[in-house]
């Protein structure tokens, strides 16, 4: 199965995913990071993830049949396909539709007291 990491992590812990990665000489997986659980929400918001979960291992699809599955109006769908386009979380076909390339979402953060935090 093709999973995605949706994380949020700080720039420090993603560079030393990274050099872990270089220096073993093997994929550590895939991932999307956020910096922040604000940042995460902010571009995932609630209509997002349904488009994201709608796309889930359905290979390229155009923006309007999106739209069509999601039961929502091709210009707000648009606008959310690029929002999601600037993240990283889908790409672009071939054809000039959109993807979410990976069959299966696996969400890591923790949430912690905001006195622990700082």
């Amino acid at each position: 199965m093709n999973t995605v990491t949706i994380e949020v992590a700080s720039r420090a812990h993603s560079d030393a995913r990274f050099i872990a990665a270089a220096q073993a000489g093997r994929r550590q997986g895939a991932y999307i990071t956020f910096q922040s659980v604000e940042a995460l929400w902010s571009t995932l918001t609630a209509k997002r993830w349904e488009l994201v979960q709608t796309l889930c291992g359905a290979g390229p699809v155009s923006v309007r049949e999106a739209a069509r599955r999601v039961g929502r109006d091709v210009k707000r769908v648009h606008e959310d396909v690029h929002v999601l386009l600037n993240a990283g979380i889908l790409d672009r076909a071939d054809d000039g539709g959109v993807v979410f390339p990976y069959d299966a979402v696996h969400v890591d953060f923790v949430l912690r007291s905001p006195a622990l935090a700082a």
